[in-house]
């Protein structure tokens, strides 16, 4: 309390503090403008009476794991008493008598270092003015290690945003500017997983969806809108594309067509999607019931109805060459629905129907609303103004609309929908077999991760959960960047050894992983149909 009360008493209202209370030990951070004198001596005051009570009321230290540099070096004799002091000093002085290690940092007779030589912090823009470069967001980047993690992502470009505004060293901004662009910007995932991380909330992915807006030209965004706008042209179109390359690969071999295939993602710098041999053939159209088409619910039957939304990624993808023998993920679900006793509703017009995340992940913010708002609409309607569940068949499709939607609609994520509606209504024998589970990010940040490694272990005798945060290919990133998809699952193989098939809850994503493992990953649905079958 007496912390908070300095904190009222300077004028710090956004101030957090966090910790490891069990210890004792707390930390606490707030933005400071350093930029004015009255902004450093406001600080001076604070930081006086913040030492005052630690030291004077509660016998305390003043650091614990951070904060122990500079900052605090005014303050380390008061701390420790005089005698300790000049006993730092001497064996300071033993070990380096000529100064040259961390000349300063800790013992510094200058009782205003912690006001001086401070790092200039530009304001730029809201979304990450805040960031206090802690570094907590790194662990969860996919990006980190490979070009940037996310708080790199905001020092550069706050030190662009400075360039840009003095007009210093043209020549270094026009380099980062060049070298922004991949790393700072086509390697980000946009995921959001550093929002989890991050004591002060920041997403780092929202700045690079605001960038890649502004870095779009109106001819552009209008050309996504018109996408936006004929989902059904595009899905059809999309089937036709990977049917097109399913076919040309088994013409003339998985060889010949993977070198041509790698040969012309280079040589077109990366424009053509890169080819793999988990590349799935196009899915046939959806067969839909006349009594589902419209979009208006049935009132025939006294079984519980939901209805189903399948993601035009699902609507587009069948199964890779090796699977595909097997059941889409469309009719997969649907097979299941029936057999726990549902009826199935699908919204009207469902072939033109698109959550929006493809547009807007990409910064084309306009058509991914207008997809985003046509879709709501759609679901409205279909499930009886929200009366009825409604079933997304992708994670990240289903967060997205949640997102866009808020609390308007009942929507529930594939493993969330089984494990609350499905798995009780449905006879399960144990599989005989090793598997391995992935929990994509969006299911994380939904915290649904743990109905889909339940239903597994509900499935089958050995389940193998993948430690790892992001897999990198975000959406159309691991076909057109497959080098951050690598990175993101360079451990994958090791993790999956001895597991004959892999299950997560993303299209998308599962090629990736089938890619990086060498075993084939599919939707959670298919497990949880296998366990089922009678």
């Amino acid at each position: 309390m007496d912390l908070i009360e300095l904190f009222v008493k300077h004028g710090y209202e956004e101030a957090v503090i966090f910790g490891h209370a069990l210890e004792g030990n707390l930390h606490f951070v707030f933005n400071q403008d350093f930029q004015h004198r009255a902004e450093l001596d406001k600080y001076s005051r604070f930081m006086n009476e913040v030492v005052a009570m630690v030291v004077d009321k509660y016998d305390g230290s003043l650091k614990a794991e951070h904060g122990t540099g500079r900052n605090m070096a005014p303050f380390v004799e008061k701390e420790w008493g005089e005698q300790a002091y000049a006993m730092m000093k001497e064996i300071k002085s033993a070990f380096d008598p000529k100064g040259i290690l961390n000349p300063g940092v800790i013992l510094n007779d200058d009782k205003e270092i912690h006001l001086k030589n401070i790092k200039p912090i530009p304001s730029t823009r809201e979304s990450v003015d805040r960031c206090m470069e802690c570094g907590f967001c790194e662990g969860t980047c996919v990006s980190e290690g490979f070009t940037l993690s996310p708080r790199q992502r905001i020092v550069v470009f706050k030190e662009m945003e400075r360039l840009r505004t003095t007009g210093e060293e043209p020549h270094r901004a026009a380099e980062l500017n060049k070298l922004y662009q991949y790393s700072g910007l086509d390697t980000c995932a946009t995921d959001g997983l550093c929002y989890i991380k991050c004591p002060l909330d920041i997403d780092t992915g929202k700045l690079v969806k605001e960038l890649r807006y502004e870095g779009h030209s109106q001819k552009a965004q209008k050309r996504a809108l018109s996408l936006a706008r004929n989902m059904d042209k595009v899905t059809s179109g999309m089937r036709f594309g990977l049917n097109t390359v399913y076919y040309m690969r088994l013409l003339t071999g998985k060889r010949i067509f993977g070198t041509a295939a790698t040969t012309i993602h280079k040589v077109t710098g990366g424009f053509v999607p890169l080819w793999n041999q988990y590349f799935p053939k196009g899915a046939s159209g959806i067969k839909i019931k006349e009594s589902q088409n419209n979009g208006v619910v049935q009132n025939k039957s006294n079984k519980p109805k939901v209805v189903y939304f399948p993601s035009c990624i699902t609507r587009s993808m069948g199964q890779s060459r090796e699977k595909s023998a097997e059941s889409k993920v469309t009719e997969i679900t649907l097979t299941l629905l029936e057999r726990a006793g549902y009826e199935v509703i699908y919204p009207a017009n469902i072939n033109s129907l698109c959550c929006g995340m493809a547009f807007s992940s990409k910064g084309f913010t306009q058509a991914g609303k207008e997809a985003s708002d046509k879709l709501e609409e759609a679901l409205r309607i279909a499930s009886n103004e929200g009366q009825i569940p409604i079933l997304c068949d992708m994670s990240p499709c289903l967060y997205t609309m949640q997102t866009n939607f808020g609390d308007r609609l009942k929507l529930y994520e594939p493993a969330e929908f089984a494990y609350l509606f499905l798995m009780d209504k449905l006879t399960i024998q144990k599989l005989e077999k090793k598997i391995s589970v992935f929990a994509v990010c969006s299911a994380k940040k939904l915290e649904v991760d743990n109905y889909l490694y339940d239903i597994a272990r509900r499935c089958a005798k050995d389940v193998t959960v993948i430690d790892s945060n992001c897999c990198g290919f975000a959406g159309d990133r691991g076909f057109l960047l497959p080098e951050l998809n690598k990175h993101g699952l360079r451990n994958l193989a090791k993790q999956t050894q001895g597991c004959s098939e892999g299950y997560a809850t993303s299209r998308t994503c599962e090629i990736g992983l089938s890619n990086h493992s060498g075993i084939n990953f599919s939707s959670i649905f298919y497990l949880l149909e296998e366990a089922s079958r009678q």
